[in-house]
């Protein structure tokens, strides 16, 4: 990861935290507030997208399973702001742009090292600054969805003790994975470096909007 993304983060999520309570905006979001949901249900197997199987062969530790690692996260209120604040910050942080207009390439995922990146890798880069402060990777899965325009995007599942949350880099706006409006179609298994379905029909061939 580059350096100055990953310093910049770093910094400003240690400001955020000092806040442990997360003073109440128009935005903000408070732990009480999130009824307990249903989880989504996995249907069986699925294909993975292909940038993903590449990405795992560069970045092999972000794709591994530990199953000894709890399968849900126990939201707390410091875990909360944890994550409300993650969310945030490389929601504000990396630069949105399409893999094509970045890099020439239909689809490529990474942590936007440079800065730069598409909806994958803004929920990759959230993942990998979740697990650094110490929640389970197996509980984080990276999820294919359809969106509101009818195209393949990628957003982060938090499997929870109060559902399956959702983080998005088109809005700061946790929500609980049936009230996003997607249609969902796939995510990664809990159990192995592998996908599963959540019941869409088609499958996009990339998650390349930005």
């Amino acid at each position: 990861m580059g350096a100055g993304l990953l310093k910049t983060v770093r910094v400003t999520l240690a400001g955020a935290l000092v806040l442990f309570g997360l003073a109440v905006t128009a935005e903000a979001q408070t732990l009480a507030s999130l009824p307990a949901e249903a989880g989504a249900k996995v249907l069986g197997d699925a294909r993975p997208i292909a940038a993903w199987v590449t990405f795992c062969q560069s970045y092999a530790a972000e794709c591994a399973v530990d199953r000894s690692e709890p399968a849900r996260i126990s939201l707390t209120p410091a875990t909360w702001a944890t994550i409300v604040s993650i969310n945030r910050r490389v929601n504000k942080s990396v630069e949105p742009m399409t893999d094509m207009d970045h890099l020439h390439v239909p689809d490529r995922w990474d942590l936007a090292e440079d800065g730069i990146g598409d909806c994958e890798d803004f929920q990759l880069l959230k993942r990998h600054l979740l697990a650094e402060a110490g929640l389970p990777r197996r509980a984080m899965r990276m999820t294919v969805v359809i969106d509101e325009k009818g195209e393949g995007h990628a957003v982060l599942t938090l499997i929870t003790d109060r559902g399956d949350l959702i983080l998005d880099n088109k809005t700061n706006v946790i929500e609980a994975w049936h009230k996003t409006g997607y249609v969902f179609i796939k995510r990664e298994s809990q159990d192995a470096t592998a996908w599963v379905s959540l019941g869409g029909v088609t499958s996009p061939v990339t998650t390349a909007n930005r």
